[in-house]
């Protein structure tokens, strides 16, 4: 009686370093860099609010919150910064467009990756007026070439019965007629160099529901954005799923042409481990576009047992006993098909985290429904050879 074959052989699990992740993480922050935004108005005016529903964080909370000079807080984490900068002093003897002036020559003095790339002016929408202190530091602004988003806020909608869309209610419209051709009280045009109007609202009337607003305030602020501030922006901002999945699926395809790489020589199916470096670089690139800090959520023995899951070594040996043809080695059919797998399947993953559905703590316990199947792999290598010429 023989015994079992290189391809049924179990081997003993490898040991697998997850400091590629950690790597490929910090690697991927460096490059993305931080998003800063300015935001500016008055106590009450719902700017903690706002940040909340398009970053998901409390701005008080953005972590390290420093009082820069009076008047001016910057909060950040690694991909998101906030210029909190309050409305002007009233009864200060200095005009507010030069205590803005002050503040943003405060800010020009600070490092490069603290600098401002949009300004979100926010005016309570039943103000039903700009002041002209309001006028004076949006001008300010745009002398200072940046790019500023007059957001009204705390916006009342009506909802259309028929085609269930929402529109802002009639007492606003006037006040939103103006704000698109401002005059002065003789009727003429008056210059406010702000780039768009948003109207928003981060819930109903009742304090429930999403609000309205938000995703076009997101949309136009990316596209107001420095190009080397758009990504980190898309990041940072956690109302647009689609933006990361672009992100990281050149990520993917990277990664699966470096495995195929790796397996032009094929490799024996017990050294599939080789791939694992690959693939954990892969998945840190792909968790900081999903702004997720899995190394403060991870140990690193956990990380490294990820590899172990994810490395594909039993998946490998499934897929050569299962396809005629494949050999008992990892070719480069099969190491790219597998990592490009992996990729998606914990895009997936990231996914669920990033929304909510699964709590970090749990991960480990849940991971495996998460990994690539027999299937999945099949699929990718029918892929290639239907694709070939």
């Amino acid at each position: 009686m023989t015994g079992p074959d290189a391809s049924e052989r179990v081997d003993p699990p490898h040991e697998v370093d997850g400091q590629p992740f950690l790597d490929a993480t910090s690697e991927a922050k460096s490059r993305y860099g931080r998003f800063n935004l300015a935001v500016i108005g008055g106590t009450g005016v719902g700017k903690s609010s706002l940040v909340n529903a398009v970053f998901g964080r409390d701005l008080a909370k953005v972590g390290k919150g420093l009082p820069v000079t009076r008047g001016v807080h910057y909060h950040h984490d690694d991909s998101l910064g906030i210029w909190d900068i309050e409305g002007f002093e009233i009864g200060s003897a200095v005009p507010p467009g030069e205590q803005l002036k002050r503040h943003l020559e405060t800010i020009s003095q600070r490092t490069s990756a603290e600098q401002i790339a949009v300004v979100w002016y926010c005016v309570k929408a039943n103000d039903d007026r700009l002041t002209p202190a309001d006028i004076e530091m949006i001008r300010e602004l745009d002398a200072r070439g940046l790019p500023v988003i007059l957001v009204l806020t705390k916006v009342d909608w009506a909802r259309n019965p028929i085609t269930g869309k929402y529109t802002a209610a009639k007492g606003l419209e006037e006040f939103v007629d103006w704000l698109e051709h401002p005059v002065d009280e003789n009727g003429q045009p008056l210059a406010i160099p702000y780039e768009r109007v948003m109207l928003t609202s981060t819930s109903d009337p009742n304090g429930k529901g999403k609000g309205h607003g938000l995703g076009e305030l997101v949309a136009e602020t990316l596209a107001l954005s420095p190009e080397d501030a758009k990504d980190a922006f898309r990041i940072a901002q956690r109302l647009n799923l689609p933006w990361k999945r672009e992100m990281v699926r050149p990520i993917i395809a990277g990664a699966a042409a470096l495995a195929a790489t790796a397996a032009a020589t094929p490799i024996p199916v017990a050294d599939a481990v080789a791939l694992a470096p690959i693939q954990l670089g892969m998945m840190g690139r792909i968790a900081t576009i999903y702004d997720l800090e899995l190394k403060t959520m991870m140990s690193a023995g956990a990380l490294a047992q990820l590899g172990v899951q994810i490395s594909g070594q039993a998946l490998t040996r499934s897929f050569i006993k299962l396809v005629p043809g494949v050999g008992s080695v990892v070719n480069a059919g099969v190491a790219g098909a597998l990592t490009a797998a992996t990729g998606e399947a914990w895009m997936r993953l990231c996914e669920q985290i990033y929304t909510g559905k699964i709590d970090p703590a749990t991960l480990m316990d849940g991971v495996s429904d998460y990994l690539p199947n027999f299937f999945d792999v099949a699929r990718k290598v029918m892929m290639q050879k239907t694709a070939k010429p």
